[in-house]
């Protein structure tokens, strides 16, 4: 992956560029699945994160918990979330998603140094992923919550290698120089191979 490649990852449609990581311990909950599922994606997101070098935890102090994933069939179950409004920062949501046929939806919150606060993921199941993978659809989730990607990320060997190069402690938690692509760029080459996915078994970390 070339650093033009990863500057690309985290340029947004304005022309601005942020690259930003965790600045504390994730603290993840998992809404609307059926337990043989929730496993699964606790799995992922342990596994991902052990992965990145960055620690889980079971509460944020702030926000009781800061990664939320929401399942649902149709986005009209959004209503059933309380406080939605509140919560997301905006309103009208579910009509927006509704109208243009989203199948999922990721809003990220910051602290004061550009740091990811806490992330928000939305994932309609009655749509084109009704069919997804489970573990598959999990990874890709875990993944797009680790760093500030401005768009769409498939998963593979060089993007867990990307987000385990930008977890690198000497690196700033966020950078909005495009600049910064360099150096992510030169400790992905550096790393021995990342891998093909994130497996259960990974160790935990933290």
């Amino acid at each position: 992956m070339t650093a033009d490649q990863i500057a690309a990852l985290f340029t947004r449609e304005d022309g601005s560029f942020l690259c930003a990581r965790w600045g504390r311990p994730v603290a993840p909950v998992v809404f609307g699945l059926a337990e043989e599922s929730l496993d699964i994606f606790r799995a992922a997101i342990r596994a991902g994160f052990a992965h990145a070098g960055h620690p889980l935890a079971g509460t944020d102090p702030e926000m009781g918990s800061n990664l939320m994933l929401f399942f649902m069939r149709d986005w009209s179950e959004l209503a059933d979330i309380p406080d939605l409004d509140r919560l997301t920062g905006q309103r009208g949501l579910a009509g927006r998603l509704a109208a243009g046929r989203a199948d999922h939806y990721r809003l990220f919150r910051f602290d004061p140094d550009s740091a990811i606060r806490a992330c928000m993921i939305f994932v309609r199941l009655g749509g084109a992923l009704a069919t997804a993978h489970p573990a598959q659809l999990a990874e890709a989730l875990m993944m797009r919550s680790a760093l500030s990607f401005a768009r769409e990320v498939t998963p593979s060997a060089a993007l867990a290698g990307l987000i385990r190069a930008a977890y690198d402690p000497v690196l700033p938690a966020a950078a909005t120089d495009p600049a910064h692509a360099l150096r992510l760029a030169a400790r992905l080459a550096a790393q021995p191979a990342a891998p093909a996915s994130f497996g259960a078994n990974a160790p935990e970390h933290g």
